[in-house]
């Protein structure tokens, strides 16, 4: 009865371990995901926030200087709200995932 016992607490220790490992693996992945991401999102402002300093500098006329700056603002709300989609599903996908592999040791847990 001894034997057993240890036995099944050795299953559930390596369980454990097994669930641990792959929820730090899916981490990881989504955590570099996010990363590269953001990395992305911030050459692509740099590049746009250059892109209207340079328009503005040629600049003639308030009214041209307004539609510069309109646009700018535009694209910039846009790209914010399309980044704050991209992010939220990614953090998303980084709680399911991390977590997913201690799904299973709950259920068998509660059974």
């Amino acid at each position: 009865m001894m034997i057993n016992s240890f036995e099944q607490f050795q299953k559930f220790g390596q369980s454990n371990l097994d669930a641990t490992m792959k929820a730090f693996g899916a981490f990881s992945n989504n955590a570099q995901a996010i990363a590269a991401e953001s990395a992305e999102f911030a050459r692509k402002s740099f590049e746009h926030n250059t892109s209207t300093i340079e328009k503005l500098f040629g600049v003639r006329t308030l009214d041209k200087a307004v539609e510069i700056q309109t646009d700018y603002v535009k694209g910039a709300y846009d790209s914010l709200v399309s980044q704050s989609t991209k992010l939220g599903a990614l953090y998303s996908a980084l709680a399911t995932e991390t977590f997913k592999p201690f799904e299973g040791a709950l259920t068998k847990k509660t059974a």
